[in-house]
């Protein structure tokens, strides 16, 4: 196999493997499927955790994930879908930051994992096994990487900024005590 064949073939597991779990993470939020709790659930969910309005927020998510999965999965819209993929999970790490890295105390490894995959293969290309091939490239020209990832960083940083400006704003007027109860008795 020449060197040029395994890249392609590399690139295309790696489409189907980070493209398959995105699906699935939007899939649980859209439609409830694989243990997920649909727009409802994950609605009340992301307002729980500060993105609002919740349905919007989940819907987006989903969108986002599913749509950016299929398509990287897919090899189409490469530098749009994978911007689109490591958008939301920008959103996800922000929502797990507090636990720390590791995915095993909550943390954002596994969003920051989906992230960069999704980021790379869009700067990469998704190779000659894909649609963006098969089609001449229509949708997956140079340009598009950076105006992708600029209207994706955008749209990230407004919402995730928004965030955190609520969180703030709910912590406003909440005291922490002087004293930790153990020492008091």
């Amino acid at each position: 196999m020449r060197r040029d064949d395994r890249r392609d073939l590399g690139l295309l597991l790696l489409r189907l493997g980070a493209g398959g779990v995105l699906v699935a993470h939007g899939t649980q939020k859209l439609f409830g499927w694989f243990g997920g709790h649909g727009i409802e659930g994950t609605g009340q969910f992301m307002e729980s955790v500060g993105y609002a309005p919740g349905k919007a927020s989940a819907t987006a998510a989903g969108l986002a994930e599913t749509g950016g999965g299929t398509l990287l999965a897919l090899g189409l819209a490469t530098p749009a879908a994978g911007a689109a993929a490591a958008g939301a999970m920008a959103g996800a790490a922000a929502v797990h930051t507090p636990n720390g890295f590791f995915n095993q105390a909550g943390g954002y490894e596994h969003a920051a994992t989906l992230g960069l995959t999704a980021a790379s293969l869009a700067v990469t290309g998704p190779g000659r096994l894909s649609l963006d091939h098969l089609l001449g490239h229509a949708v997956n020209r140079g340009w598009m990487i950076p105006a992708a990832f600029a209207a994706t960083a955008a749209g990230t940083a407004v919402v995730v900024g928004a965030r955190a400006r609520r969180l703030r704003k709910a912590k406003e007027g909440e005291q922490d005590p002087l004293f930790d109860e153990e020492f008091m008795e």
